[in-house]
């Protein structure tokens, strides 16, 4: 009997083996069983970083502009309730640091102060933002006089008082590192974006073009970890002066500038630089609508190379600086990480990419007529099928340039498809991520309609987190990227279905008021998914989690501190 078992399971094992394909280097889900995969390619490894940002319209009031100095209140309390004094009294545990409704009070000021007007209002007021920065060194000092005195006394606190005690420093870390480190050191890094030498220098309309532009490099250094063989970064405004463009165009000219802007704003895929300005840019329904793109790439990545080469691009833009002081009807911005899985890596394959084609030529979509439409998109995983969608293409006469090579550049050609046939911008976007095969994650924008951002998401591997603050959008493929702006997210599910199809669909709107209210969203078949207050999270981590301080990877920063764990935890 045993002998049959034994000849039984070896029969199998030369039935499998003569019957199976070899492959190396193959997604599972591309092969066909039975297979042995050597060096399996997992989506979910090798994978790219995204982030977009939108302020929302909204009134402003001068009532937003009083948290810095709720917040210096907040601290004169808690400042006088250290554990020497609480100590001695009783009730510590509601005394401790004010108490943990203080806390939260001082959490509270300092997500009012990462509002983008309360931002650009400190950006120029240099008193309130020294005193500030004088209350974060105080903090500082206080926190390390805390600890050693907590640390030197052990033994003569209980367990209760020392979990609370430890509870509210680590609150009070949290609350002056984003002090700190969210809202003063960006004052420095938007200036040097600039290229000023004060805030003087700077126009409010400039602040807010360059302020959105370092929270997204900022992003993208975190996302880094995912990705880093490439970055690109876009910034598109539209102006509300329609003479605007020609006093800029007569600055450039004076600048001697007139030969570089017009090789930037020359059609054609996107490249580091590249400007884009619609073929009719007085088209009522969109304005003056501008694109600028940057971007970087290395064979090699090294943390932090790709968001100081892109700085350093944005800083010595002299074109861009032109523009950036015009007021603006509504403001997008847009980045991505790569980590090459289709396509080489080169300059044109960086994300974002366009709908240009070799064979180009300035087709209106009918539902936006006299408007020239451009499409950037941004992606995560791959597009399965995209060898056959682009054969499809060329057979249209619609051919992609040779040396782009990403599957990337199949999504705004096929949405641009749906708007030839007389379809809107959702619903074209709809349609054409109803045909791409395989876990993704796509952002896109448009000048076709201005103020709005749209999301998909399709899949297990892949991930998008849409912060929501109370005047921003800023959404992220991971939600370390999203929390220097706001704590509080919505996630996106790209594996539930209505029973018909899978996948989510979001589209942000800037003209309804920020929140869920500002939020669109359905399943890839078209049914509406209904948004409440509830499927609002909160994230349990703040920058100073996900911080590699001035360690050259994370690994070797938790080698480092990890005799300081050990030494705090014992």
């Amino acid at each position: 009997m045993i002998f049959k078992k034994i000849y039984n399971i070896f029969s199998t094992i030369l039935l499998f083996a003569t019957n199976c394909h070899i492959y190396i280097g193959r997604r599972p889900s591309a092969v066909d069983a039975p297979a042995i995969i050597i060096f399996p390619i997992d989506s979910c490894r090798l994978n790219c970083g995204f982030a977009g940002l939108m302020t929302c319209r909204l009134p402003k009031s001068q009532a937003d502009f009083m948290a810095d100095l709720t917040l210096a209140t907040l601290w004169g309390k808690i400042k006088k309730a250290g554990v020497q004094t609480c100590s001695t009294g009783k009730d510590f545990t509601e005394n401790y640091l004010g108490g943990i409704k203080t806390l939260h009070a001082m959490n509270k000021a300092l997500s009012d102060l990462k509002r983008e007007d309360a931002q650009e209002f400190l950006f120029f007021q240099d008193g309130r933002t020294a005193d500030l920065t004088l209350a974060g060194r105080e903090m500082s000092n206080f926190l390390t006089h805390e600890e050693k005195y907590i640390e030197d006394q052990a033994a003569s606190f209980n367990s209760t008082d020392l979990e609370t005690i430890n509870s509210r420093l680590i609150l009070l870390k949290d609350i002056c590192w984003m002090l700190e480190k969210d809202i003063l050191a960006n004052f420095q890094k938007v200036l040097q974006l600039t290229g000023a030498a004060s805030p003087a220098d700077v126009s409010p309309h400039a602040f807010r073009k360059f302020h959105k532009l370092n929270l997204l490099l900022n992003a993208v250094d975190r996302l880094e970890v995912r990705g880093r063989d490439s970055a690109g970064i876009q910034l598109t405004f539209v102006l509300k002066n329609e003479k605007a463009m020609k006093d800029i165009l007569r600055q450039i000219s004076a600048m001697g500038l007139d030969e570089d802007y017009q090789r930037r704003i020359q059609k054609g895929d996107l490249v580091n630089s590249s400007i884009f300005i619609p073929a009719n840019p007085n088209a009522p329904h969109t304005g003056n609508s501008v694109t600028f793109t940057y971007k970087t790439f290395s064979i090699v990545g090294e943390l932090g190379r790709n968001v100081a080469d892109l700085r350093n691009d944005i800083q010595n833009d002299r074109i861009l600086r032109c523009f950036a002081g015009l007021d603006a009807a509504c403001e997008t911005a847009l980045t991505h990480t790569r980590w090459a899985s289709v396509g080489s890596i080169t300059e044109e394959n960086c994300h974002p990419v366009n709908n240009y084609t070799t064979a180009y030529a300035f087709s209106e979509c009918p539902l936006y007529p006299g408007i020239e439409p451009h499409i950037n998109v941004v992606l995560n995983g791959d597009i399965d099928n995209y060898p056959a969608l682009r054969q499809a293409l060329d057979t249209r006469g619609e051919l992609i340039a040779p040396q782009l090579t990403t599957d990337t550049k199949i999504i705004p050609l096929q949405i641009e498809k749906y708007l030839k046939k007389g379809n809107n911008l959702p619903e074209s976007f709809r349609l054409a991520v109803n045909d791409f095969e395989g876990s993704h994650a796509i952002a896109m924008t448009s000048n076709l309609e201005p103020g709005k951002m749209f999301l998909a998401l399709k899949g297990s591997g892949q991930s998008i987190y849409i912060g929501i603050s109370e005047d921003q959008y800023l959404f992220s493929s991971e939600i370390y990227g999203l929390v220097e702006v706001t704590p509080q997210f919505i996630k996106m599910n790209g594996e539930t279905s209505n029973g018909s199809a899978s996948g989510q669909m979001l589209v942000l709107n800037q003209d309804r008021g920020g929140g869920i209210r500002g939020i669109d969203a359905c399943f890839y078949d078209g049914k509406v998914i209904h948004l409440t207050d509830d499927a609002v999270q909160l994230a349990e981590i703040t920058t100073r989690d996900i911080d590699r301080s001035s360690y050259p990877h994370f690994f070797l920063k938790e080698i480092s501190e990890s005799s300081l764990s050990i030494k705090r935890t014992l």
